[in-house]
């Protein structure tokens, strides 16, 4: 081999950990992630099976985590409330409830951490009885303008409630604009949106359905009708600039792991802050093989949430969260 043979060696770079740290171009730390927390009263809190190390926690333990999390530098939660079945109606009306499972959690996650952000999710799935986002005809079929006037009412408690985020979840046609006017109107000008702007109608979600006990009302239904196809990405672009033009703040796709090309379209497209959701499908799949000792947990997860980041997004919702602030507080960088 001639001793001219390389000249350009870029293996020089990657010889060391100090080389590597410097050239490293993503760089993970806990304020990239938000921690999705599912609220629970009574009997109905307690692990889930669908995704161990995961439970639906109680009002006090839900400020309990959150001090812990304030501490970690996570520096916001997304909250799930599990709602009782006979609290649930056709049309969710418990979500319009000011005494409500999620305004008392706003309260007491505020008292407990104060610093902490709070992110709610806006939709009715876990508050009907047919496990929908939103409210349905006699035919069976979505009522989208209806369900956006519930939405907009919902929103607009939540934030008077204290939550520093809303978070609509639901697919609605023109459910952002709805909402940014309501909030302007009742002077919350602060309060951020976050648009799940391109959400899949994934197979990813179950453990999650049962988490907050919808999956037995949706039973075999799915919401093809109102969440995209996972097949389209053109379309996710288009859904994106809408809530854009209506008032988003930040725009998420979900899932995360399975729709890193639509991460970085939106991302080289619109150059805003983008969320993405590593769903509980894609938690539950890898704690199973994590469990039977064929993944290495700490690399695996640190190494997924990196490529969520490196694909463009600037806000990571994870079951791993808490976990992964703690690894990176002892990895170097």
């Amino acid at each position: 081999m001639s001793g001219a043979y390389p000249l350009t060696r870029p293996r020089r770079l990657r010889q060391a950990p100090f080389i590597r740290a410097m050239v490293r171009e993503t760089r993970l730390t806990a304020a990239h992630l938000v921690q999705p927390l599912f609220v629970a009263e009574g009997a109905l809190a307690g692990p889930i099976d669908s995704m161990p190390g995961c439970e639906r926690l109680t009002l006090e333990g839900l400020a309990t985590t959150a001090q812990r999390l304030q501490a970690l530098g996570i520096p916001a939660i997304a909250l799930f409330p599990v709602i009782p079945q006979a609290r649930k109606s056709d049309r969710g009306e418990e979500a319009l409830n000011p005494d409500g499972l999620v305004p008392r959690a706003i309260a007491a996650v505020k008292q407990a951490a104060p610093t902490l952000g709070v992110i709610v999710d806006i939709a009715l799935d876990p508050y009907t009885t047919h496990g929908h986002d939103g409210l349905l005809d006699a035919a069976g079929y979505i009522e989208n303008d209806a369900t956006v006037e519930v939405l907009r009412k919902q929103a607009l408690l939540y934030a008077r409630a204290g939550a520093d985020m809303v978070a609509p979840s639901d697919m609605m046609d023109g459910r952002i604009g709805e909402i940014r006017r309501v909030l302007e109107r009742d002077g919350l000008h602060r309060t951020m949106i976050l648009s799940y702007a391109a959400k899949y109608a994934s197979a990813f979600y179950g453990p999650f359905r049962d988490a907050v006990g919808s999956a037995p009302n949706l039973g075999k239904g799915g919401k093809q009708t109102y969440q995209m196809d996972p097949a389209n990405t053109d379309e996710a672009l288009r859904e994106v600039a809408l809530d854009l033009d209506e008032g988003a703040d930040i725009v998420m796709v979900k899932p995360g792991m399975p729709y890193l090309d639509i991460i970085r379209r939106v991302k080289d497209r619109f150059a805003v802050p983008v969320a993405a959701y590593q769903v509980s499908g894609e938690y539950s799949m890898l704690h199973a093989a994590i469990a039977r000792d064929m993944l290495d947990e700490k690399a695996v997860l640190l190494e997924a949430l990196t490529c969520l980041h490196r694909a463009g997004s600037d806000i990571i919702f994870s079951y791993y969260a808490e976990r992964a602030a703690r690894w990176l507080q002892d990895t170097p960088a």
